[in-house]
């Protein structure tokens, strides 16, 4: 049997540091599934893992895309199963990790099938979209289906900025007279492991002090200077991103360094909040105190799955 251990959690509460611990231990590679991660051109503000850590043990899907392609959350899901299946081979026991809870759940569950939708319906929704804007979209999405509208608010809010997604949101609404999310997990999709998901948590006060002195460190490392170097291509999908929205401001002249390096420790917060109230409704997972010792968290992925060290 193939078993993926899944590490969750909100930003800067020190899954990598776990992810390679256990790596290690079960001599195995590490997927990441952190969105932005993906992205070559921006290595400071997704803190990627340092040389360090990424000669500590192998690593998948770290810097391996460029911003400007257009990788979907669809996209991953077909590589890094694919990946998977090659990797366990070799070992039945691998590493996912990284704080993109959609990534996650692609892996985990996998998407779903949707209904044809008339091709009228469609021509509607463009129509309507040209003459009202996006605000259509988005109250359209809201009114058929609020807990839909509120999930996008929690894990990606730029996708409320997403005409062409929100256009297919509203399009399978209205084309079946149903709720999107009726849609969604319909069918067990099928996966060649079992998943153990350890959440990894923290008191607020602590993890936002984690967060503050993340981004220092971020600013000491050079993410002015990285951000300044993305910000003629500010309006990609990828720069949407906490960290670098706020420097684009202050590179615009309408904020002051200092006002925007509140902002993304502000941004990185509210995401975290965001990101716990997602991953808490993932099933089956194990939460264990960001001090945790990590061999309790071997002890209790070897007890609970009856695996071995091979």
């Amino acid at each position: 049997m193939n078993y993926l251990i899944t590490i969750i959690g909100p930003t800067a509460i020190g899954k990598t540091s776990l992810s390679i611990a256990l790596a290690q231990y079960f001599k195995c590679d590490i997927l990441s599934c952190d969105s932005r991660q993906f992205f070559k051109e921006m290595r400071i503000g997704t803190a990627v893992p340092n040389d360090e850590e990424l000669a500590a043990a192998t690593h998948h899907f770290i810097q391996d895309k460029s911003i400007f392609e257009n990788y979907t959350v669809g996209d991953f899901e077909k590589e890094a199963i694919a990946r998977l299946d090659e990797l366990f081979l070799k070992n039945n026991i691998q590493i996912m990790v990284g704080g993109s809870g959609l990534y996650v759940d692609a892996i985990l569950k996998g998407f779903d099938d949707f209904p044809e939708i008339d091709n009228s319906v469609r021509e509607n929704i463009n129509a309507d979209f040209e003459e009202l804007g996006i605000v259509y979209l988005q109250q359209q999405l809201k009114k058929m289906d609020a807990d839909f509208y509120q999930n996008i608010e929690l894990e990606n809010p730029q996708t409320l900025q997403n005409p062409q997604r929100m256009k297919r949101f509203v399009e399978v609404c209205l084309g079946t007279g149903k709720s999107y999310s009726s849609f969604l997990n319909q069918k067990k999709n099928q996966r060649n492991f079992t998943p153990i998901v350890i959440g990894l948590e923290a008191e607020r006060p602590i993890m936002y002090d984690r967060i503050n002195r993340r981004v220092d460190m971020m600013i000491d490392e050079g993410l002015v200077e990285e951000a300044k170097g993305l910000f003629p291509n500010k309006d990609l999908n990828a720069l949407q991103t906490v960290g670098y929205r706020e420097l684009f401001d202050y590179f615009e002249g309408t904020v002051t360094l200092e006002f925007a390096i509140e902002e993304i420790k502000k941004n990185t917060r509210r995401f975290s909040k965001r990101q716990l109230t997602w991953f808490k409704r993932t099933e089956n997972a194990k939460w264990f105190d960001y001090e945790a010792d990590k061999q309790d968290i071997i002890d209790y992925i070897n007890t609970k799955f009856k695996i071995q060290n091979l």
